[in-house]
């Protein structure tokens, strides 16, 4: 128990250094800044538009939902690319020859997923109070916003464990971005999901990317703006219930891949791929 309390410490302690390190990458601070940039200006170019019905902005009832994106997209893709990659420079070998340390590993990138994914949205959050109006600040809201990211996380970081030990190289992240991108489509992000077909929102509502952002959309807008969602109800039963069934299959399912995929690894796996990665180098 001491040597596992150990190596979850020094996970913390790698986690902290991991993300401090992203703060000083042009790499990582374009991945922060590009995307909040982006989202912010596709709410100013919305604040003209109304949601249907209502005389509300529709970029209000977009932050929301760009939020719970930020965090579902952030466990799914940066926790699965940061494996792969990992694993293809050595880094995932290096941790299993050390006693308990894919444990620390993991425990690592949970605190530094997390934390990148905290930044994200706290770069879309405040510029994003100041371009829209109406919304539900008060202090419950604030303490359902950050359940809602707990459990986004949760629910979005094993999934995103199973996809990196999955892929086989990091040239095969674009297997995993088109479906992400086409979930975050039909989850409702920049317009209700109710003007879809009923059949797309049946789709979309399988998905975490979806329930996130429906308990975003609960946390930080009035209750009238329910009457746009499925079932007029912001259904804060059905979020947790199936935030929290993604999160328990993907705990399940989770270790038992990662173990899998760790005891593939050996020196000659990680020399072959690199042998691979320079032939495939322009000469």
């Amino acid at each position: 128990m001491n040597v596992l309390v150990g190596a979850g410490r020094a996970g913390l302690v790698r986690g902290r250094i991991e993300l401090r390190q992203t703060f000083t990458n042009t790499a990582d601070l374009w991945s922060y800044l590009f995307p909040a940039v982006l989202l912010t200006a596709v709410m100013v170019f919305m604040r003209g538009s109304s949601v249907p019905g209502m005389n509300f902005q529709l970029s209000s009832l977009t932050l929301p939902g760009v939020l719970g994106m930020n965090v579902a997209f952030g466990g799914l893709v940066n926790l699965s690319q940061q494996l792969v990659t990992e694993r293809e420079d050595g880094t995932l070998l290096r941790a299993k020859a050390v006693p308990n340390g894919m444990v620390g590993y993991l425990v690592g990138k949970i605190v530094q997923v997390s934390g990148m994914s905290l930044v994200a949205c706290v770069l879309v959050l405040v510029p994003g109070l100041f371009v829209t109006g109406g919304l539900d600040l008060g202090a419950g809201s604030w303490l359902a916003l950050l359940g809602v990211l707990v459990l986004g996380l949760v629910a979005s970081m094993p999934l995103g464990a199973i996809l990196g030990s999955l892929l086989p190289s990091t040239r095969s992240m674009g297997l995993v971005m088109l479906p992400i991108m086409g979930m975050v489509g039909l989850s409702g992000i920049f317009y209700p999901i109710t003007s879809l077909p009923s059949w797309l929102q049946g789709v979309g509502q399988v998905f975490p990317i979806y329930w996130v952002g429906l308990g975003m959309r609960s946390a930080l807008l009035p209750d009238a703006l329910s009457a746009v969602e499925i079932g007029h109800s912001w259904r804060h039963l059905e979020t947790v219930g199936m935030l929290g069934v993604w999160a328990v299959l993907g705990l399940l399912l989770a270790p038992v891949v990662l173990r899998r995929m760790a005891r593939r690894e050996s020196g000659s796996t990680v020399a072959a791929r690199r042998e691979k990665a320079l032939q495939r180098m322009p000469r």
